[in-house]
């Protein structure tokens, strides 16, 4: 069994940009949890899905994406769960909405996937620190990141099947829309 997950990965100038503040904030405040994945939008919560049968997976995944067109979404603005995460801000139009709900039913059915909580309430944005934030250093890292100031609008042209290995997701499989 291994554990999977389907995200929008942005690649190029814009994931290095993501990928040096994630690094500043191990390197000043110590919290490096969120270096354990590429920059993301989580569409799909982790799940666990027998290795053995990864091409059948596939196989459904691709068959659903491409029935999608690419979309457009904005990146923008730092945000906040509480004095838990610290996020890039998501702003995308109904059809990211739609995707991801309709993904989230072919999971469930056609691949016999759990529909988390996650999943039902469905938020994107793109986390830069998270779960090893210490509330003693939260408002620097916070102000850290309103400084940095990362913004972009994206073209989203495909969806990224993401494989946990030896304890870091990575990048596994591009899955193209339309």
């Amino acid at each position: 069994m291994q554990k999977y997950f389907l995200a929008i990965v942005p690649e190029g100038v814009f994931q290095e940009r993501v990928t040096n503040l994630k690094l500043e904030i191990k390197d000043r405040y110590q919290a490096k949890y969120a270096l354990k994945s590429p920059a993301h939008i989580t569409v799909k919560m982790p799940f666990i899905f027998n290795e053995a049968k990864e091409d059948k997976l596939l196989e459904k995944l691709r068959s659903f994406v491409a029935g999608y067109q690419p979309m457009e979404i904005a990146i923008k603005g730092v945000k906040t769960f509480g004095e838990r995460v610290i996020y890039l801000g998501v702003k995308a139009d109904q059809n990211l909405f739609d995707f991801q709900n309709e993904l989230k039913t072919y999971c469930k059915r056609e691949l016999n996937l759990v529909d988390e909580l996650s999943d039902r309430n469905y938020h994107p944005h793109m986390t830069i620190a998270f779960k090893d934030l210490k509330k003693s250093q939260f408002q620097n890292i916070l102000r850290l990141a309103v400084e940095t100031e990362i913004a972009a609008e994206l073209q989203v042209s495909h969806i990224v099947l993401l494989k946990r290995v030896n304890g870091t997701w990575s990048s596994y499989k591009k899955l193209d829309l339309g």
